[in-house]
């Protein structure tokens, strides 16, 4: 049963639609989905332009709130609620290094060279400071010339501990009237060293020390620092050093190789494993260092 709506579209058109009155409706409704089209792609497209500056927007103003939010820290720290700065400690912790307790450590129960590394366990929390410099310390030399020559008022060494040294130091260091100078009194170079470097070599096979860079050899571990020549030396055949000892009340063997400018920290390694990883160096240098290398299978 047709629809009243279909009787009175036959009686104005027709009982049969002409075939020209369908392919103008199929023609409307083609150019109808072809405006929608293009008014959902310009309005796509609107608003992804509108988005653009909106982006930009935010990130400027985060940039601003940023600057404000350091002006704001700035200003707090100049308040009353700035951080206390640490003072210098007083004149009899001239030498302080934190944690070193030789007495302590034994009365703990530490031996066997354990007595000598750092326990922070045993060290109550006390005043914090800033180690003062020695009285007379002056700014080291420039490199390369203070690689041979320091202050001596730098370092914890005397004139009367120097005198009363064996023959091997004064051939090692001129004591001048304020500065060390590690050479010899003709000027050169301690000779000892250079010899020593190139036994070293001979005995991996090399023909010389100059022949480290070529087999490989770039870093070097230097257990027991001494007065630094061996690691000036190699220095100058362009080889990295680091020297570890352990602390001397008497005069550090790190501060002075740090003076000299070479690499070195205070550290143990009779009993204790350095913080670094495996392969970390070539060669280790260890002479008369004390160390019993088979001890906990070689860990």
């Amino acid at each position: 049963m047709r629809s009243p709506w279909f009787n009175k579209l036959s009686v104005v058109l027709g009982p049969r639609l002409p075939r020209s009155w369908l392919l103008l409706c199929v023609v409307s409704v083609l150019a109808l989905i072809a405006v929608l089209g293009s008014s959902s792609s310009n309005a796509f497209d609107s608003v992804t332009y509108t988005h653009i500056p909106e982006i930009y927007t935010n990130y400027r103003r985060l940039k601003e709130q940023a600057a404000v939010d350091y002006l704001e820290l700035k200003t707090l720290s100049l308040g009353a609620s700035r951080q206390r700065e640490l003072g210098l400690c007083g004149k009899e912790r001239e030498n302080y290094v934190p944690c070193y307790n030789v007495s302590a450590n034994l009365l703990a129960g530490f031996k066997d060279g354990e007595e000598f590394d750092r326990h922070c366990e045993l060290s109550r929390r006390g005043e914090q400071c800033l180690v003062r410099p020695p009285k007379d310390y002056k700014i080291p030399l420039r490199w390369p010339a203070g690689k041979d020559v320091i202050w001596s008022g730098n370092v914890k060494i005397s004139k009367d501990q120097f005198l009363s040294s064996g023959s091997m130091t004064k051939r090692l260091m001129l004591l001048e009237e304020n500065q060390i100078a590690f050479q010899t009194e003709d000027g050169g170079i301690f000779d000892g060293v250079k010899d020593y470097s190139r036994q070293i070599a001979e005995m991996i096979g090399l023909g010389s020390d100059s022949e480290f860079l070529q087999a490989g050899v770039r870093t070097v571990l230097d257990i027991g620092c001494g007065f630094g020549s061996f690691g000036a030396h190699l220095v100058s055949l362009k080889l990295m050093a680091l020297c570890v000892a352990a602390y001397e009340a008497t005069g550090s063997q790190v501060q002075l190789a740090l003076e000299r400018g070479l690499p070195a920290m205070i550290g143990n390694f009779i009993r204790r494993q350095l913080p670094y990883p495996s392969l970390s160096f070539d060669i280790i240098h260890c002479a008369q260092c004390g160390i019993v290398w088979d001890e906990k299978d070689g860990c």
